[in-house]
């Protein structure tokens, strides 16, 4: 049985080795020892945390298999740019009008903006090649949101994740080319490491352009680039867009990748939440001729936080869930908890 827990320190290495797989962008995991352990110390501090807005607080959770394996990762931070600013490019439009020459057109720009910051923000979403287009891998990119219906007090109402864009087959990116490096004067893998991704560093404000970008002066490859998700993302983008998540009002400053944002009532996970008692037995004598569906199941803890998919009758009209032993243990849940259901 797969599970999706928050990350121990015993963990380390594996995700060490889960770093070194190519993985295209700036919005993944660490690359180093020491960066991947402070994310795990991290997120240990943070679910151990008893907090009442969210701040600078990082989750990590990791899909252990049932080899006790980690073949997955996915991350949400409680606050972006809680240290500072999360910038990101607005696409605008910009109207134009000539009276005297009874022209009217409009301007695809991009515009530097901080609209995102204190936003909750997902990331570090990976899982392995087995485990793609699996119910495992819906189950690690719901349970961050699970988690957050748990503990609505710790997130956002907004959520927004920014996805890998377009690069090339050595790590450049046409969008960065066309605009960052004008004015960083540096390759875009130079960039990734000297900025790190953090997009709140004093950097992007003394030198990112502050004034709206005119999209059609830009070339042809950035412009096409603009908005498009590097292909091992497509999962993650089909993922995010079923749970609700929509795209097309920000892109990232560094790739053009696109971000998709969403309040939480927008998405299925808080909408289709169920909180229901744990039971031991099928309480109806005939509910076991009714159609089996799964759901995923999460603890209703928030210090011992973990999650499981399992298939039952639909629970839309009961108090309680029929949870089998080893659901039971894999979640460390006992007859009369309470756990929260949401259909997958």
């Amino acid at each position: 049985m797969y599970v999706v827990r928050p990350v121990e320190l015993a963990d380390i290495a594996a995700l060490e080795a889960l770093a070194a797989v190519p993985m295209p962008g700036v919005h993944t995991l660490p690359k180093t020892r020491e960066k991947i352990r402070a994310m795990v110390e991290l997120s240990i501090a943070s679910f151990a945390a008893h907090v009442d807005i969210p701040s600078e607080e990082g989750y990590l959770m990791v899909l252990e298999s049932d080899h006790r394996q980690i073949v997955g990762t996915a991350a949400m931070f409680a606050a972006a740019g809680s240290n500072g600013t999360y910038f990101s490019f607005r696409n605008d439009v910009i109207q134009q009008v000539s009276r005297d020459l009874n022209i009217s057109h409009s301007v695809h720009a991009l515009t530097l903006c901080s609209e995102l910051t204190g936003y909750s923000q997902l990331s570090s979403f990976y899982v392995g090649e087995r485990e793609h287009g699996t119910p495992e891998a819906a189950l690690l990119s719901r349970a961050r949101l699970m988690f957050a219906v748990l503990a609505p007090h710790r997130f956002s109402d907004r959520f927004f994740v920014p996805l890998a864009g377009v690069t090339d087959s050595e790590g450049g990116s046409p969008f960065w080319d066309a605009l960052g490096r004008k004015f960083f004067k540096m390759d875009f893998l130079d960039a990734e490491r000297t900025i790190g991704g953090a997009r709140n560093r004093t950097l992007i404000v003394e030198l990112m352009p502050h004034y709206p970008v005119y999209v059609p002066l830009l070339p042809g490859d950035a412009q096409a680039a603009m908005g498009q998700i590097h292909p091992s993302g497509e999962l993650a983008f089909n993922l995010l867009t079923a749970e609700g998540f929509e795209a097309d009002d920000y892109i990232d400053i560094f790739d053009g990748g696109p971000i998709l944002q969403a309040h939480k009532n927008s998405l299925r996970t808080f909408t289709g939440a169920l909180q229901r008692r744990v039971a031991t037995s099928v309480e109806a004598p005939d509910r076991g001729r009714e159609p089996q569906l799964r759901y995923a199941v999460s603890s209703g803890s928030e210090h011992e936080f973990r999650a499981v998919i399992t298939h039952c009758p639909s629970l839309e009209s009961q108090l309680s869930v029929a949870l089998p032993a080893e659901v039971r243990e894999a979640l460390k849940v006992a007859e009369g908890d309470t756990v929260i259901c949401v259909r997958i």
